[in-house]
């Protein structure tokens, strides 16, 4: 049992070195991180737009159901 515990983790250290990490691993700093913090912002301007135009969508919707409903 252990055996196979040791190998797993050996076979998933040998993985992890394959592995293209989102990080330059020769610098140093905050600089290091610059892919992953350029993605991160393009994630988070996304999700803003796509926030903005579900909540104007919800509010164009609510306002043209109240609209038609009052005439009634």
């Amino acid at each position: 049992m252990f055996t196979k515990v040791k190998n797993f983790f050996s076979e998933v250290k040998v993985e992890l070195q394959k592995a293209s990490w989102p990080w330059d691993t020769k610098e140093k700093g905050f600089r290091r991180y610059k892919e992953l913090t350029d993605s991160t912002v393009v994630v988070v301007v996304a999700m803003m737009l796509l926030g903005g135009y579900v909540a104007l969508f919800d509010f164009v919707l609510v306002n043209f159901v109240h609209f038609f409903t009052r005439l009634h």
